[in-house]
């Protein structure tokens, strides 16, 4: 009698497994800001370094004032005027009013100087407005920069003629920290994702995470955050955009990187991890495992698979918590057959063989070895 055949096997243990997919992207900038002059004047001077970083409010460019400031002070001595006639046609009402009650004074001559005085008053109301519009011209001659980033290369240079509101911006600055990764992901796996929320089989309480994995391979090390999702799916792509937002301290990161991006979409409670060489699958594509029994006979078992992590399979249904699944010897083996269960060794990578030219090397290095022990 042959004696039993030996299987490697694992022990089959709940878990909570993250459910994660992997798609494309690319890197844009949290905020861009577009500058243009808000006031038309010759740049006198750049005031920053091309690709340095400013921050909010910093001064970028000077611009020739001396227009404006001659439209401020003009503004100020027209308040002045306009504040020196309100102080007289007042000065000249209060005389009146004490005249009027003792009839020295026509009522309908009172009646006129309330009148200029109402006047007067909208008059250096409309002054003082007028003072505030040119200064506010006149701060425009100093162009600041809106938000805090990187510069990019300036449009304009000293002497040249700008104008308010046109259309080419003098720099654009962009926020790079933090930083938005745009993602597609299909509207196939996105409505699988909502169904298993809604059965209750995937828990999303963590699907905000995302990983990201740079061009050159390496992992970038800081997690970032799903921002939104969009509310439609593109037609032409049947994609729908997602955005995650990653910390940028360093700026390792620059606008229009490609990047994969690996999205914690959720936890699947109580899951079991098989590899996946413990997994075969029937004509109708049914998933099987083999699993070793109390009494060491080999059971086929039907699971049922949700995804892949790394080298395993997700497995939801099919498998009670200690069940020693088959991973070693399943194609030596048959239900109701006799085994002897061992924990599972993976087995180490074997050694490359050697191509065929380094073949030819070896071969000709103990040729020329051998004539040279013959001479």
């Amino acid at each position: 009698q042959m004696p039993p055949t030996e299987v490697g096997v694992i022990v089959a243990q709940p878990q909570n497994v993250e459910q994660s997919v992997e798609l494309s992207g690319r890197t844009t900038a949290f905020e861009i800001s577009e500058v243009r002059p808000q006031t038309s004047g010759i740049i006198l001077k750049r005031l920053f370094a091309e690709g340095s970083y400013v921050r909010e409010g910093q001064a970028l460019y000077e611009l020739d004032s001396r227009t404006n400031r001659a439209t401020f002070d003009n503004a100020k001595a027209a308040l002045l005027q306009q504040e020196a006639n309100l102080s007289t046609l007042r000065t000249k009402l209060n005389r009146y009013q004490q005249l009027v009650s003792s009839n020295a004074v026509a009522k309908q001559d009172y009646d006129d100087l309330v009148g200029q005085v109402n006047v007067a008053e909208a008059q250096v109301a409309a002054a003082r407005a007028q003072v505030k519009n040119a200064e506010v011209d006149l701060g425009y001659s100093t162009i600041r920069s809106p938000i805090s980033g990187q510069t990019n290369r300036s449009t304009v240079t000293a002497g040249a003629l700008v104008t308010a509101n046109q259309t080419e911006p003098l720099v654009t600055i962009q926020r790079l920290d933090p930083i938005y990764v745009d993602i597609n992901q299909s509207s196939s796996e996105l409505l699988r994702l909502r169904q298993q929320l809604s059965k209750g089989s995937l828990d999303s309480s963590n699907n905000t995470r995302v990983k990201l994995k740079l061009e050159d391979g390496s992992d970038y090390p800081i997690e970032g955050r799903l921002a939104f999702s969009d509310a439609s799916v593109n037609p032409d792509t049947g994609t729908v955009t997602i955005r995650a937002v990653f910390p940028n301290p360093n700026h390792l990161l620059l606008p229009g990187m490609f990047a994969n991006a690996q999205i914690v979409q959720g936890v699947i409670p109580n899951a079991m991890l098989v590899p996946q060489i413990a997994v075969t699958r029937t004509p109708t594509g049914q998933a099987m495992a083999m699993i070793v029994n109390d009494k060491g006979v080999v059971e086929p078992r039907q699971i049922t698979t949700v995804g892949i992590q790394g080298q395993d399979w997700i497995v939801t249904e099919g498998l009670k918590t200690g069940e020693k699944v088959i991973v070693d010897g399943i194609a030596k083996v048959k239900a109701e057959q006799k085994v002897v269960a061992k924990p599972y060794q993976p087995k180490a990578a074997a050694p490359q063989a050697p191509t065929t030219d380094a073949k030819k090397t070896e071969a000709g290095a103990k040729t020329e070895q051998k004539a040279t022990s013959n001479t």
